[in-house]
């Protein structure tokens, strides 16, 4: 939950780009971060098997017709954000993650992502997979209204759950947690793309913000280092899922919000 999602990056960016908020170079650069690359394969009237360079897949889509670009982040038993069909809800699932066009030819973009190199010294490439998708409103994904009340209520659902389950701030894995989440919210304040609602990006950060916390409760210590059972870690488990599941909806929200948004008129 610390780590930006690479659907959120190319959604953000890639809207920004579709809406003539910043340059291709730029949301290139954006959507690839430390990425060693990435290519879209599978585009229509495509051929080639290992795809396009993402500034020509994302002009491909613009001349399309492509207006926005949704997340999907879906998980078993939980397919937030996917609209069908089953064979590409399958990839998305596997993947975790997933991008849906909207305007033009519906499609979709699950990624494919492997490591080059020997061990230490590796480069991260990604291919963007297409496939067709159905015309259907996405699964479970609020509003922005509705994903900002259900984290105002996660984050102190949150703080009972952190108490009940006696996880400590000042342990080993709790501090690393917290310096990695500190980390990434001070390195990116632009945790969205130009062109998306101020209140987008309180939701992101704010379910950032729960999904830190739910990633230190998870922690395989009790925050001061000492083991922790099977049963504590089914326990925990059982009762951070629906924060989880909170945090994850209000995600895709705000990565959607462009879209919603326009959608609006």
């Amino acid at each position: 939950m610390l780590e930006e999602p690479r659907s959120g990056r190319l959604a953000a960016w890639g809207n920004a780009l579709l809406s003539g908020h910043i340059s291709p170079d730029e949301a290139v650069e954006r959507i690839v971060a430390d990425d060693d690359g990435h290519r879209v394969a599978g585009l229509p009237e495509e051929e080639s098997a290992e795809g396009v360079g993402l500034t020509m897949a994302l002009g491909r889509l613009r001349v399309l017709g492509a207006k926005g670009l949704r997340v999907a982040l879906p998980v078993p038993g939980h397919p937030l954000g996917l609209s069908g069909p089953p064979e590409f809800n399958s990839l998305a699932l596997d993947a975790g993650e997933a991008v849906l066009v909207t305007g033009g030819p519906p499609l979709g973009l699950v990624p494919e992502v492997w490591a080059v190199g020997p061990e230490g010294d590796e480069v991260v490439r990604v291919r963007w997979r297409c496939r067709p998708v159905r015309e259907a409103p996405p699964a479970d994904v609020p509003s922005l209204g509705e994903a900002e009340r259900e984290l105002a209520e996660a984050m102190r659902e949150a703080t009972e759950v952190l108490a009940r389950l006696d996880v400590a701030g000042s342990g080993p894995v709790a501090e690393a947690a917290l310096a990695a989440y500190r980390a990434r919210a001070d390195r990116g304040r632009e945790v969205l793309a130009p062109g998306y609602p101020p209140r987008a990006v309180r939701v992101l950060e704010l379910a950032q913000r729960v999904g830190a916390l739910v990633d230190i409760a998870r922690a395989p210590d009790d925050g001061h280092g000492a083991a922790v059972s099977a049963g504590q870690i089914a326990a925990r488990g059982e009762a951070l899922r629906p924060l989880e599941r909170t945090a994850r909806r209000a995600r895709v929200a705000a990565y959607n919000a462009f879209v919603e948004e326009l959608e609006r008129g």
